[in-house]
């Protein structure tokens, strides 16, 4: 089995080792002549994994070309911003029967796409049915301990899943199978955009109540949207959906918990974002969704708050005194 790792950040360099630990032979692309030195000579990423010794099976590359030609299976796990960019650099050099996964969370700004409308968008129509993408909730740094965890790889292709699902599984990171490969993305996306609101709440210093009604009612503008786009409305009560949400609207290792949480303090994003070494998808998501909301005519209050935070300079407590005074409703109305 020959594998391609694109992206080494924390969860790609994570992913990476994962497969490298099960013995496979991983080619990972580096972007950074500093990380791909550390990982060359001290088998560290001490840039956005410090602490966790890498396997020895993994071979950073800056070549690109290097990484995913002729291989069984390439992982891209590139920020969603640069995903379009880099998955043109590498349609020439993939092998025909190359097995494409996304590890990205996201939804480009300009064209409103998922990572794999991207893809579908630059690969000929016969890579189609061999796009698979993997979600669920998972910090990296929580699986490079080996701590028990549960994720998602959906497919619209089963046995593409179920391939996939073999390749990843560990005894302690446990793959389940989907064939809703844009519900899996629209949940991998939008709980960032949820999270900045819970960190929002929790640097106002308002309490639990506030948060579960976020995840809760954020959950219901998900589904609410991933209905509109055809996803199934059961996915959003798994791993990519719940529980991927309720990890990032809780969890100290959050980064775009964190990006909420110092909004809530005072912090303006310029700050927040310069203090920030990796990605925080939550903040260009949320332009995203805003957008495609508006497009598609769903509802979804909590992320035009958020948008409204983030790109129009709205306080924090007027978003949370807009959202409690809307006009009240039957709960489950609309979902």
């Amino acid at each position: 089995m020959r594998i391609g790792v694109v992206g080494a950040g924390s969860w790609g360099t994570t992913l990476a080792n994962l497969l490298a630990e099960k013995g496979f032979r991983i080619d990972l692309w580096v972007y950074e002549p500093e990380v791909y030195e550390d990982i060359l000579q001290h088998r560290e990423n001490s840039l956005y994994l410090s602490g966790v010794k890498l396997s020895e099976n993994i071979d950073p590359h800056i070549e690109l070309a290097d990484v995913v030609q002729d291989k069984d299976v390439v992982l891209m796990v590139v920020p969603s911003h640069v995903f379009r960019g880099v998955a043109k650099s590498i349609v020439g050099c993939l092998s025909h029967e190359t097995i494409l996964v996304s590890a990205s969370k996201g939804i480009e700004n300009e064209t409103l796409l998922t990572m794999s409308g991207i893809l579908k968008e630059i690969l000929p129509s016969s890579f189609h049915n061999r796009l698979a993408v993997l979600s669920g909730p998972s910090f990296a740094r929580e699986v490079c301990r080996k701590i028990p965890t549960a994720v998602t790889v959906s497919a619209a292709d089963l046995r593409v899943a179920q391939r996939l699902q073999k390749i990843f599984a560990t005894p302690y990171f446990r793959v389940y199978t989907s064939t809703d490969v844009i519900g899996v993305e629209l949940g991998g996306a939008l709980k960032n955009v949820i999270a900045i609101a819970a960190g929002v709440s929790d640097g106002l210093g308002l309490g639990d109540n506030t948060r579960a009604a976020l995840i809760t009612r954020g959950l219901a503008e998900i589904r609410r949207l991933g209905l509109k786009l055809g996803a199934d409305p059961m996915t959003f009560s798994g791993l990519a959906g719940l529980g991927d949400l309720v990890l990032t609207c809780t969890g100290d290792l959050s980064r775009n918990r964190t990006v909420g949480k110092k909004l809530g303090e005072g912090m303006k994003l310029e700050s927040i974002v310069s203090e920030m070494r990796m990605v925080a998808e939550g903040i260009k998501t949320a332009k995203s969704v805003y957008n495609l909301a508006q497009r598609e005519g769903v509802d979804m209050p909590i992320v035009e708050q958020v948008y409204l935070m983030l790109y129009k300079g709205l306080k924090p407590v007027e978003a949370l005194h807009t959202l409690m005074s809307r006009e009240l409703k039957y709960e489950l109305y609309d979902i």
